[in-house]
Formats: C-alpha cells, sequence, structure tokens
C-alpha cells in the first residue's frame, strides 16, 4: 500500500505506455506478420473474365477451384464453355488471318522487367518484376516475390528509381494495395497510361512515406 502511495505515477506511465502500444498495433503489427498469397498467370483476357463472371454460380465456382492447381486447364474449359453458349445454328467460316489475329491477341509478351533491391536490412525486397501485354491487357507481375511486411503497402509505378527509404517517388501512379508481402501477383495498369513514362515499380509505405524497395523496369531481351 505505501508503494502504491509513494509511487502513483509509476501507474500512470504504466496506462500510458499500454495505451501506445493498443493505439500504433497497426503501424506496428505487419512487420511480424507474413502475407502469403499465390496468384496464376493471367491467361483470360478481360472479356472473357468479364464472361465467366456472369456464367451461373455453379460453374463459375467450378472454374475457380480449378485454376488454383490447374490454371491453364481452366482457362481452355472457360472458353470451350463460352464458345458453345455463343454457337448458333451453322458456324460461321472463319478466314485464316481472323484466326492468326486471335492468336496473337492470346499471347503474352513481356515489355520490360526488373529485380528488386535491398536498400537496408529492414526495406528489402526479392524476386522480379515485369510488365506483360496480354492483348490489349497490360500487367505488372511480381514472381517468386518476398519483400519486408509494413503498414499500407502500395504497389507504385515510378517515372524515377528510388534507391532509398526517403528518396521522392516522381510522378508515380498507384496499381494499389500490395496483395502479399511474398508470393506470385499480378496489378492490371491502366490501359490508357503511356508505359513508356515509367522506370520503376515501386514498394511504398504511405503512412511513413518511405520506399521499401524498387526494381527498375529494363527492357526485355
Amino acid at each position: 500500500m505505501n508503494l502504491i502511495q509513494r509511487n502513483p505515477r509509476h501507474y500512470l506511465w504504466l496506462a500510458l505506455l499500454l495505451a501506445a502500444i493498443a493505439i500504433t498495433y497497426p503501424l506496428w503489427s505487419p512487420y511480424f506478420i507474413n502475407d502469403v498469397v499465390d496468384e496464376a498467370f493471367p491467361s483470360l483476357e478481360s472479356a472473357e473474365r468479364d464472361a465467366v463472371r456472369a456464367m451461373p454460380e455453379a460453374q463459375r465456382e467450378t472454374l475457380l477451384a480449378m485454376s488454383e492447381d490447374q490454371p491453364e486447364m481452366a482457362a481452355d474449359t472457360a472458353r470451350a464453355m463460352m464458345a458453345e453458349d455463343t454457337t448458333m445454328g451453322e458456324a460461321m467460316p472463319v478466314a485464316a488471318t481472323d484466326v492468326a489475329a486471335d492468336d496473337e491477341a492470346q499471347e503474352a509478351t513481356s515489355l520490360r522487367s526488373g529485380d528488386w533491391i535491398e536498400i537496408d536490412p529492414i526495406h528489402r525486397a526479392e524476386g522480379s518484376a515485369t510488365l506483360w501485354q496480354l492483348g490489349e491487357q497490360r500487367i505488372l507481375r511480381f514472381e517468386d516475390f518476398r519483400v519486408t511486411n509494413g503498414p499500407r503497402l502500395h504497389v507504385y509505378l515510378s517515372q524515377n528509381v528510388p534507391t532509398g527509404i526517403f528518396d521522392d517517388v516522381e510522378g508515380f501512379i498507384d496499381l494499389g494495395p500490395l496483395k502479399g508481402n511474398i508470393g506470385n501477383q499480378n496489378y492490371e495498369i491502366p490501359a490508357d497510361l503511356d508505359l513508356s513514362a515509367y522506370r520503376s515499380a515501386v514498394i511504398y509505405c504511405v503512412p511513413f512515406g518511405v520506399v521499401f524497395s524498387s526494381a527498375e523496369l529494363l527492357p526485355a531481351e
């Protein structure tokens, strides 16, 4: 009792410390948590994915389950199902040039790529970042990716190549929150974006305003 009476400030400071820990928990807790994702390489065009979303729920769920283990088979199955739905009467003849154009639209082309860098022991990443062209769609894809986790990490395309945690990220476009700090993942790029103006992909911590890593995007060889 005497100790409590003599040192009431100790309890006040302890209460303040616990309150500070609770309030700041969302900021520091991600450093100790891993979010793992593993997205397949997108093999359906945007219009095809829209058609899948419009399918009956049972068919859609079956395709999604199949895509986890066999993405290419799921894509082929989806295209076959869409072809059945759109066939009416006698098939129209298809010119060889139309077939060639369709095949070209389905082909994935690597535009530019780079490797993630280590800025310091805390702010670092590994793996690759690649810009892909899939018909009319463009994506930024991470493979063999791992980055130190942090609060509200976002994926940017930047017009410069930041290599320090407090470097400016110039003329950036935000592709959205990082889906996971570990694993393969895809980020869609706006169709009207001029990619020639962007030199790097960046993992950026929004609340602290720091760069966790960057990958300079160089032309594919």
